[in-house]
């Protein structure tokens, strides 16, 4: 008799959900809801991955900390884009810090308790909502600049801008909420420990579905939408314009729409085939259910590295904000400058009272 090893993915927990909360439905096995045969990632795809996402935190915390700095301590006016772009580098900041605890977890699994996972789900879920929803507020205000240039309007734009960052937060951190359901699992016939969702409200692969819609519609399609448009009626703004300048904005615009595809679009298109798995638009199949859960691992830890290349599309790649950081570094220095000549008069000052009194 051949013994069959089994481990239990989502479509187990849903299933397993289902049937203890709804206690007036019969256990019956449908066979699209039977657990598959996954296998944990090899060692050294683990051992990648763990290194993926230590590099990320490296140079995305120093980076967009750099940009933060300079944005905060300029002395100049911000723009509506410098106070999107303030409340980005917070955003993917914040999203990178907790990428050590994710590296931890690939190799030796979910190891920091229950109460851990709950909270850094919610941290990197808001902020994975707010970044991308901040991209698209930057491609807004760019539109409104070069399409709709007035004093007027940019008067009108600053004061708004800070109130449009609140209602990002926020609305932010309403999509983030369902991360609540999230907990730190072990799985059965094993002492490894998983942080996972296990919806214990209603029907789970509903409520799976519902917020795989939102994050679909807000996470992606949405801003992706607003993006191109923004930026398509700008670079045909641009392109009637004559000028350095013109080719440095268009360059920088079409490096961030291909920057945001090439880090979000794969890990949107893994997930919206799971979705569709779930939802029995997609024939049930364990080779592809394998498949899927693996590219959905690869891809979010590859969509991360977006948070490292924000600092440089929107900062270093910018006139601007070089001439701001050369400032502050200049003043930095002439203070420094200062001080230690202020120290080296005191310690003469000293020097010659004490050689008077001896």
């Amino acid at each position: 008799m051949t013994s069959i090893v089994v481990t239990f993915d989502d479509d187990y927990f849903d299933l397993l959900n289902e049937t203890v909360h709804n206690n007036e439905t019969p256990y019956v096995v449908d066979p699209k809801t039977l657990p598959c045969e996954i296998t944990p990632l090899d060692p050294t795809a683990a051992l990648t991955l763990c290194l993926l996402l230590v590099t990320i935190f490296l140079l995305a915390v120093p980076g967009n900390l750099l940009v933060g700095w300079v944005i905060g301590t300029s002395r100049q006016a911000l723009t509506p884009s410098d106070v999107y772009l303030f409340h980005l580098t917070i955003a993917d900041g914040l999203m990178a810090m907790t990428l050590p605890f994710w590296a931890v977890a690939m190799t030796k699994g979910w190891i920091f308790g229950d109460f851990m996972c709950k909270f850094l789900n919610i941290v990197i879920e808001a902020n994975f909502y707010t970044s991308i929803l901040f991209l698209a507020c930057i491609s807004i205000d760019r539109y409104l600049v070069i399409v709709h240039a007035s004093e007027s309007l940019r008067s009108r734009q600053k004061m708004c801008s800070w109130l449009l960052c609140l209602a990002v937060w926020a609305f932010g951190g309403a999509l983030a909420l369902p991360s609540l359901f999230n907990e730190a699992t072990t799985l059965p016939d094993s002492q490894r420990m998983i942080c996972s969702e296990n919806f214990d409200i209603g029907r789970a692969s509903t409520w799976r579905r519902a917020t795989r819609i939102f994050r679909h519609v807000f996470g992606f399609i949405l801003p992706l939408c607003i993006m191109i448009t923004c930026y398509s009626v700008t670079l045909v703004r641009l392109l009637r314009t004559r000028g350095f300048q013109k080719h440095r904005a268009m360059k920088v615009i079409i490096a961030v729409v291909v920057a945001f595809l090439l880090c979000w679009a794969p890990y949107n298109i893994a997930m919206i085939v799971d979705t569709l798995m779930r939802a029995d638009l997609i024939v049930f199949d364990c080779v592809m259910r394998r498949s899927v859960t693996r590219a959905l691992d690869i891809t979010f830890s590859l969509a991360l590295l977006h948070s490292c290349i924000n600092p440089v599309l929107y900062a270093f790649v910018g006139e601007k904000f070089r001439r701001n950081m050369a400032l502050l570094l200049q003043r930095r220095a002439r203070m420094e400058r200062m001080s230690g000549s202020k120290f080296s008069r005191s310690t003469s000052q000293t020097s010659d009272n004490n050689g008077a009194v001896l």
